[in-house]
């Protein structure tokens, strides 16, 4: 039986990770909100340590380890990038030298990072085997933190939520997270439905849309392979049992299509004058969607979980210009 994550947890978790990270700013676009002829605020997760939320989990699962006096010797963990340098960063400041295992499409920049923290990073064919290759790490004595399947992991990436409720004068209509693993969006369902009067969603490449798939079906769907997505923090092969119990809560998953990723991604960049990563631009692009519904004006709050580009990644992004294309909604009779 798995147990229940509460409001409690998560006010215990923020309090836990608080004094290690930044409070990440809330930005806003009036030109954007003219538009749209709608409220849009972002969380900028893109200043946080690592320059991704998934610090949040990591730590939070590492100090509560150290809270119950099982502080691990031996880290393992496995990822597509970000979860990597999470891990690597947290395990640094408890003095942990973590072995991370990732798929070789993986982004070579947040490789190299997570090496500059000291772990030891090791190349796996493929994300199936990476998860293989931790589990047996995990078999041989070391502790894995996962990238989203552990209470005390979602628990922590919930305070992004959390803090923003904090930090804005009144609730949002909506809150829009990216989901891969659905770390994120598990965190924001448990506070958004604790905190009550808003609606919690998420977007999803349609290339890798497992979640989609799980929600719509009722059972856990997963991919064999890696999804090709420019959306690499989306590159999992499924949720897991733990995510789908909070997944069921949610309002709903918007299936986005590549060129929808493209688009938003740079228009976040180009109207915050921030560094956007791909799967953080499935959260605006889940936002329009909804918002293309609404008939009367809303307030959106849509989570931008990160800002780490490959070189690889700024080329797909900027192959072509969407700039030109004002994003604008049809008024609504």
């Amino acid at each position: 039986m798995l147990k229940t994550i509460t409001l409690d947890d998560v006010k215990a978790a923020a309090a836990r990770i608080q004094p290690h990270l930044h409070r990440t700013p809330i930005l806003e676009s009036h030109m954007l909100n003219e538009w749209l002829g709608h409220r849009v605020l972002f969380k900028c997760e893109m200043f946080q340590k690592i320059g991704a939320y998934k610090a949040r989990g990591a730590l939070n699962m590492l100090l509560r380890l150290q809270e119950e006096g099982n502080l691990p010797e031996k880290v393992a963990a496995f990822s597509s990038g970000n979860h990597a340098q999470a891990v690597a960063w947290a395990c640094s400041k408890l003095g942990i030298k973590p072995t991370i295992f990732v798929p070789a499409n993986s982004s070579a920049i947040k490789r190299s990072a997570a090496e500059s923290y000291g772990a030891e990073v090791i190349i796996a064919s493929t994300r199936a085997e990476a998860e293989r290759r931790a589990a047996l790490a995990e078999e041989a004595g070391a502790v894995l933190i996962p990238p989203y399947d552990h209470d005390y992991i979602i628990g922590g990436q919930a305070t992004v939520l959390l803090e923003s409720l904090e930090d804005i004068a009144a609730k949002p209509d909506a809150v829009f997270t990216p989901v891969g693993g659905g770390g994120l969006l598990s965190g924001s369902t448990i506070v958004g439905k604790a905190v009550g009067g808003m609606k919690v969603f998420a977007g999803e490449p349609i290339q890798g849309n497992d979640a989609a798939q799980s929600l719509r079906d009722g059972k856990i769907f997963r991919f064999e392979q890696s999804p090709e997505t420019v959306a690499d923090g989306a590159r999992t092969l499924g949720i897991s049992e733990r995510t789908f119990k909070y997944i069921r809560q949610c309002d709903g998953i918007f299936e986005i299509t590549e060129q929808e990723i493209l688009y938003w991604t740079q228009w976040m960049m180009h109207i915050l004058k921030v560094t956007c990563e791909p799967s953080s631009a499935l959260s605006m692009a889940a936002a329009f969607r909804w918002l293309e519904s609404q008939t009367e004006p809303q307030t959106a709050l849509v989570i931008l979980s990160g800002g780490n580009i490959s070189d690889e990644s700024y080329r797909q992004i900027w192959h072509k210009n969407y700039l030109e294309t004002i994003p604008r909604l049809q008024p609504k009779a």
